[in-house]
């Protein structure tokens, strides 16, 4: 068994052992792959072992291993995950790319990804700037109910949740609290007419937390690829 392969095994494991622990079925937490800056090849070993959605910050990195895996993986039902700051210049390209989009965080942007999308909608998350850090994207809590509206109409994009990049906390139940927010912020979506059903939160550090709040992606990267190459 190769590194790649034990380190999914452990994660799986983590995700196992924490849904068990806080009363989640076992297969309610979708876990994504995050291979920024890792090799095309690191991504054919772990769609092998049958970890099937990935996730990818850059555009044109993400291109060019989505290309590939199409002609040189055998899997065919790969899902991919733009988790990356966009840019409207580069929304043609990620509506047309992409299965899941995670980090809309403006109109203007949700507009643009819905007028390049075709065929089958696009699945999108809103990105919410949780802790109203000034380094961060994310729409600001109060602006949240207006834009989450906004895109529910959109025809060619599925408004399913919320995503959030919290700021780090060694205690969990800091870790929780930021999470337990951004959960309560999708069930008062929900209490005002949307059905929504996607909370992506929680990564290597934090993703028992994550879990323990309803998260159902986490976002995994080093502990699956290892350190990213500089």
């Amino acid at each position: 068994m190769s590194e790649l392969e034990r380190n999914l095994e452990r994660i799986r494991a983590r995700i196992n052992e924490s849904c068990a622990r806080y009363g989640r079925d076992a297969g309610s937490v979708r876990l994504v792959a995050v291979g920024k800056k890792h090799p095309v090849e690191s991504i054919a070993a772990l769609a092998a072992a049958g970890q099937r959605d990935f996730g990818e910050n850059y555009l044109q990195e993400a291109a060019e291993k989505i290309d590939w895996c199409r002609t040189n993986v055998a899997a065919a039902d790969l899902k991919w995950h733009f988790i990356g700051h966009i840019q409207s210049r580069k929304c043609a390209d990620i509506a047309a790319a992409f299965h899941w989009v995670h980090t809309v965080d403006s109109l203007k942007v949700a507009n643009r990804l819905d007028r390049f999308r075709e065929g089958e909608p696009l699945n999108v998350l809103i990105q919410v700037n949780i802790d109203d850090e000034g380094s961060k994207s994310g729409v600001q809590v109060d602006d949240l109910p207006e834009l989450a509206r906004a895109v529910a109409k959109l025809p060619n994009l599925r408004l399913r949740g919320l995503m959030i990049i919290p700021r780090p906390e060694e205690e969990m139940y800091r870790q929780r609290a930021t999470f337990r927010r951004c959960r309560e912020l999708l069930e008062v979506l929900n209490r005002n007419g949307l059905e929504l059903d996607q909370l992506s939160m929680g990564m290597t550090a934090d993703m028992e937390a994550a879990i323990a709040e309803g998260a159902t992606m986490v976002r995994i990267g080093t502990a699956l690829f290892g350190a990213r190459p500089i």
